[in-house]
């Protein structure tokens, strides 16, 4: 398979994600499959059924769904990414899908070229996470569905980490210089060029301007019935790793890597300072990370 041309979002799934490492790109698949196969659990998939993929990625999801749904099954994929449709289109043509797949470049606000009332199904994982509009997409999804027609998502929650951050460096400025607040100091400075760090960004960003709890919400205020979410909160050593390996991740689409941040925003010392304390952590596999979840599921009545 080629890889077109990229943007930011085809350059996060195909090399930011695992840093460019194949081994480690294996290990993160297990992980995301796993995400996959509860969505769609959540989706309870019947035949004949059109669902429709938002966000699809590389097709992770809606490839998924063709496989459990057999021969009538058929899966709209949508993506605001060019390169990550073409790729996906590349996967179902290698498959023999092409005759159930429709590839719709498009956004979640939108969902352009969906009739309304026209899918049985809606997916998504990891996309609402990055709309800025949520009302605007939640109401679309209701929309583009039949009646009785079932929504299943998942979705990563930001928002919790963002605020221990906020917290960490408030409670730093406060604290006299020594070797171990040094070092939180300027994790700090690592973690906060990732993720929203102020009241002010955390409240502004797509990204973690909501919780499991607003999702709920967001879907009852249109008119779903029947939500269900469950929050999976996960904290797990990562996997030993390469130095270079490690400071070349993204912990999403919108993220500078570690490599990038280290030649931008730290000196020559700092960096060294950070790589002295935390590669012996990276490359024996003690750093720890944290991951939540949501998982709802809905029906448009």
């Amino acid at each position: 398979m080629t890889n077109p041309p990229g943007d930011l979002w085809s350059e996060w799934v195909l090399r930011k994600r695992s840093g460019g490492d194949s081994n480690l790109g294996v290990e993160l698949k297990k992980q995301i499959y796993r995400i996959r196969d509860r969505v769609l659990d959540g989706a309870r998939i019947s035949e004949p059924a059109t669902l429709l993929d938002i966000g699809c990625g590389d097709g992770l999801v809606g490839l998924g769904a063709l496989e459990r749904m057999g021969d009538s099954g058929r899966v709209i994929f949508l993506d605001i990414s060019k390169p990550l449709l073409k790729i996906t289109e590349q996967a179902a043509a290698e498959r023999g899908w092409l005759g159930r797949s429709t590839f719709v470049n498009g956004s979640a606000e939108q969902l352009e070229g969906i009739a309304l009332e026209s899918v049985d199904v809606v997916t998504a994982r990891a996309c609402l996470a990055y709309v800025a509009d949520k009302p605007a997409a939640v109401l679309r999804i209701l929309r583009v569905l039949k009646p009785g027609g079932r929504v299943s998502l998942g979705e990563p929650i930001f928002r919790d980490q963002s605020l221990q951050f906020s917290r960490t460096v408030g409670a730093l400025k406060d604290r006299p210089p020594d070797a171990a607040t040094d070092h939180l100091r300027l994790v700090m400075r690592w973690k906060t060029a990732q993720f929203p760090s102020t009241r002010e960004e955390i409240v502004a960003s797509p990204l973690t301007n909501f919780s499991e709890w607003d999702l709920v919400r967001l879907f009852q205020d249109v008119g779903f019935s029947g939500i269900h979410l469950e929050l999976h909160i996960d904290v797990r050593k990562t996997p030993a790793m390469p130095w270079d390996t490690f400071i070349n991740l993204a912990p999403h689409p919108l993220a500078p890597t570690l490599r990038e941040i280290l030649k931008t925003r730290f000196s020559a010392e700092e960096a060294r300072q950070l790589e002295s304390v935390l590669r012996p952590s990276v490359e024996s596999g003690r750093e720890i990370e944290r991951n939540a979840v949501a998982y709802l599921t809905a029906i448009r009545s």
